[in-house]
């Protein structure tokens, strides 16, 4: 144990019993964070898609399949087969999505991401501003508590020049 003086002039005793309960506590918070990141809570509900529905449905020409990761992601595992790679960071990305879609906000868009967790938002995002079809892939191309992905399911994918 010892004394300390912060700039307040305070005096507080750090104790082994406060240490592990700040230890606790980061541990808890990074399991929060992580859990957040591997999007384990994910489910295929509502108007989702599976990583194989998406596949097939972008295929078939029934949806536009938008691969809304950044370029170094798409370079290290390629685009899911029938994907069309937008950044969503661009700053045009809605008019790039409505250049895609002929300017029809009432056409199928789904959204892929790595684990579901940036395309749940854009989802919500796109939402707002008027699109009426956004789909969410919650798997992503890595997988998540909705599924095993894009990549572990072994649907095709290609490379992004």
């Amino acid at each position: 144990m010892s004394d300390v003086t912060p700039h307040t002039g305070a005096k507080f005793k750090v104790t082994r019993r406060g240490l592990i309960v700040g230890a606790a506590a980061t541990c808890a918070a990074g399991g929060v964070f992580a859990a957040n990141w591997f999007n384990v809570g994910a489910t295929i509900a509502g108007g989702a898609l599976t990583v194989s529905d998406a596949h097939n449905k972008a295929n078939a020409g029934d949806v536009f399949l938008i691969d809304i990761r950044r370029p170094d992601e798409w370079a290290r595992t390629g685009v899911g087969e029938g994907a069309h790679p937008i950044d969503m960071r661009r700053d045009d990305f809605t008019q790039a999505l409505l250049v895609l879609t002929k300017g029809a906000t009432d056409a199928p868009v789904a959204l892929i991401c790595a684990r579901g967790v940036r395309s749940r938002k854009m989802t919500e995002r796109l939402t707002a501003a008027g699109f009426s079809q956004i789909i969410d892939v919650p798997e992503g191309m890595l997988g998540s508590g909705a599924g095993p992905g894009w990549l572990r399911a072994g649907l095709p994918v290609v490379a992004v020049q």
